[in-house]
């Protein structure tokens, strides 16, 4: 399978039953397995329908291609060359060995989209019943995120490093100032047209585009407006409304392109960005989000608003990200004495 970037539409429908291989949004050419291929031509133009159909959110439609892909690897490992006669057992087992290299979170997701998977078949009439849906994921709890953040100062001392002698230096400060000053989603910031940046009588506004297709419009922190302000003059691009307001580079040019910025060319800027600064190269776009929750309430923001402006639906989707919990020190431990 080869994958491509996350823009795009289907560029190739099938012509027929027959089809084995078709070109999704997002993953490039997706391949029928042998062990899909083997059910039947129904069953082959199922398995397609499920990723390019089905899926709207093309972070979920990697995932799960992944992990149902991997389960019919599995199979095909095991001697099982028909997806009709996978049993509650097979799954039960593939997820239990799926745990041994994998953590509770990241095998609870394989599960999730197994369920879903075998949920679309039997909608459909490919399957009589799932044999996934009595199975458990694995127990897991999480009272603290393991997205790694940083303290204020370093991401001070980060943006100041940015060099704005440059379009690139200048479009990397506003976006992670954009991650930073309104908890946004990597993929929302870099969904972002020119003219989802707009005033509205004394306010400048982001209207940003989270999952599921909603809309979530948030006030422009004074520092993000000052910012965005440089890199729309410098860039010269405000009237173009509805072009990407984050670009992609020209190698290494220093020209823009007409093109949105990916999320993987995202990430390895911020990389660079940090070990640039002296700084963490752990951090990620969504240490930002991390970070700006734990920086709200450091400075006396509710738990409830924090939820409002990262459009979390549950408050204990926020507390994840909120990092002022007190620590438990060694000194306290010490306190147990005998």
């Amino acid at each position: 399978m080869q994958k491509s970037d996350m823009t795009g539409e289907l560029i190739e429908a099938p012509k027929n039953r027959e089809i084995t291989r078709l070109a999704i949004a997002g993953l490039g050419m997706v391949e029928v397995p042998a062990v899909i291929a083997a059910g039947g031509a129904e069953l082959a133009s199922r398995y397609l329908e499920f990723f390019a159909g089905s899926i709207r959110n093309p972070n979920t439609r990697a995932a799960y291609l992944n992990a149902v892909t991997r389960f019919c690897d599995w199979m095909e490992a095991i001697g099982l060359a028909d997806l009709a006669a996978v049993q509650p057992l097979h799954v039960a087992t593939y997820v239990e060995a799926l745990g041994k290299t994998h953590g509770k979170a990241s095998v609870g997701q394989h599960l999730s989209a197994l369920k879903s998977f075998f949920a679309f078949l039997v909608a459909g009439g490919t399957l009589k019943r799932s044999p996934a849906v009595e199975v458990k994921a694995p127990t897991f709890s999480r009272r603290r995120g393991a997205t790694p953040i940083t303290s204020g100062s370093e991401v001070r001392r980060l943006m100041d490093a940015i060099p704005t002698d440059s379009l690139v230096g200048l479009r990397d400060r506003a976006l992670i100032a954009t991650l930073l000053y309104t908890m946004a989603r990597v993929s929302a910031a870099l969904h972002c047209q020119v003219k989802d940046y707009y005033a509205e009588g004394f306010t400048r506004w982001l209207c940003l585009h989270e999952k599921g297709g909603k809309e979530h419009r948030m006030p422009v922190h004074h520092q993000l407006v000052e910012y965005l302000e440089t890199y729309l003059d410098a860039a010269g691009i405000r009237d173009k409304p509805g072009s990407p307001l984050f670009r992609s580079a020209l190698g290494r040019t220093g020209q823009l392109t007409e093109l949105a910025l990916d999320r993987r060319n995202a990430l390895a800027m911020i990389k660079r960005r940090a070990a640039q600064a002296g700084i963490s190269p752990a951090l990620s776009p969504h240490s930002f989000r991390a970070m700006a929750i734990t920086f709200y309430l450091e400075n006396g923001g509710t738990l409830e608003e924090a939820r409002e402006m990262a459009n979390h639906a549950d408050t204990r989707t926020t507390k994840l990200y909120d990092r002022t919990e007190r620590v438990i020190t060694q000194s306290a431990v010490e306190r147990i004495r005998v």
